[in-house]
């Protein structure tokens, strides 16, 4: 099992960071191989709408995504890490994501996904939604936890003190770590579920 976990604080070290290396210690003790990857600082424009994956399967603004894409297909699950600003995620990594999703060409059916937030105090439900729509337009099946997949903390590490914060981020592995198992039992017996040609239907006639 391989997971893929970004980072989407400017922090390398900030409270998103606990909150995803929290997730890393179960990861280890299950056997699940982790990469780190630090998003949340670099210069990520959003989608530009060119059209151009369409024909090269790959964004034509060539930076980290399409290195992040690669990563993507190879792994059996995406943890995605934001602080929250106005009660969204940090704009950084949803213009990554919508990159990311928009552009990469292969299947990500079951491929099992997972939103983490972090915050001072309010808005932590709200970007939380909104990460979790990048995993549920493209077939892949969300990781819960106890609670809402949050923690919460304003100066870099002050996230230590939620317990329970810390306690929904090792859970959130645990039953990640079973989802993940059972969908690849469950391809290797019955395969993925048989899709339809796809329906596009547009609302301007």
């Amino acid at each position: 099992m391989k997971v893929l976990m970004l980072n989407g604080s400017p922090k390398a070290n900030g409270n998103t960071a606990m909150a995803l290396r929290e997730m890393i210690t179960v990861f280890e003790a299950e056997g699940v191989e982790t990469q780190l990857v630090q998003v949340g600082n670099l210069p990520i424009r959003s989608c530009v709408a060119c059209g151009s994956c369409f024909k090269t399967g790959k964004c034509v603004i060539d930076d980290i995504v399409n290195e992040i894409a690669v990563k993507f297909e190879a792994c059996d699950g995406l943890v995605v890490g934001s602080p929250v600003y106005y009660a969204a995620a940090n704009p950084t990594v949803t213009a990554l994501l919508t990159r990311l999703f928009y552009s990469s060409r292969f299947d990500k059916t079951m491929k099992v996904g997972a939103a983490v937030v972090a915050a001072r105090r309010g808005g932590l439900s709200a970007a939380f939604d909104e990460l979790n729509k990048f995993f549920t337009i493209s077939g892949m099946p969300v990781a819960s936890s106890q609670y809402w997949n949050s923690i919460h903390g304003a100066a870099p590490g002050e996230a230590a003190q939620d317990a329970e914060g810390l306690q929904i981020m090792r859970t959130l592995a645990k039953n990640m770590t079973f989802l993940m198992k059972s969908i690849a039992l469950g391809k290797e017996k019955y395969g993925l579920p048989e899709k339809e040609p796809r329906q596009g239907t547009n609302f301007v006639r």
